[in-house]
């Protein structure tokens, strides 16, 4: 059985992670708000990229205001729409973002992930 990872950003924890896939319940909304979005249509269902470039290697150097701003904004001009209007991304972008953050940094080792017991 694998230990537990958890990330910290400014002191605050970002995800924590048991054995490469259970994550903390706020983590599970970010799972669930990429799900629920369908980003998977152009990222792919391992956020690798398709269409739209791969997650996991995107957020290696893009920061959070970007991420957000990406988000929130979209980037018509390379084919991605904005999410500032809806309510599931919206209201979990923090979640969103440590979700996205734990794939890209390895510590979600895979895709679907399951939500820790409390």
């Amino acid at each position: 059985m694998g230990g537990a990872v958890a990330a910290h950003a400014e002191d605050k924890k970002l995800y924590t992670v048991v054995d490469g896939y259970k994550v903390d319940g706020e983590t599970m909304k970010g799972f669930r708000a990429w799900r629920a979005a369908a980003c998977d249509r152009c990222h792919g269902a391992n956020q690798e990229g398709m269409v739209g470039p791969s997650l996991v290697a995107s957020l290696k150097t893009l920061s959070k205001d970007e991420f957000v701003k990406t988000v929130t904004n979209g980037r018509l001009d390379k084919g991605m729409q904005s999410f500032g209007n809806s309510p599931v991304v919206m209201d979990n972008i923090n979640q969103l973002y440590a979700y996205l953050k734990g794939r890209s940094d390895g510590a979600i080792t895979r895709a679907k992930v399951e939500e820790l017991p409390k």
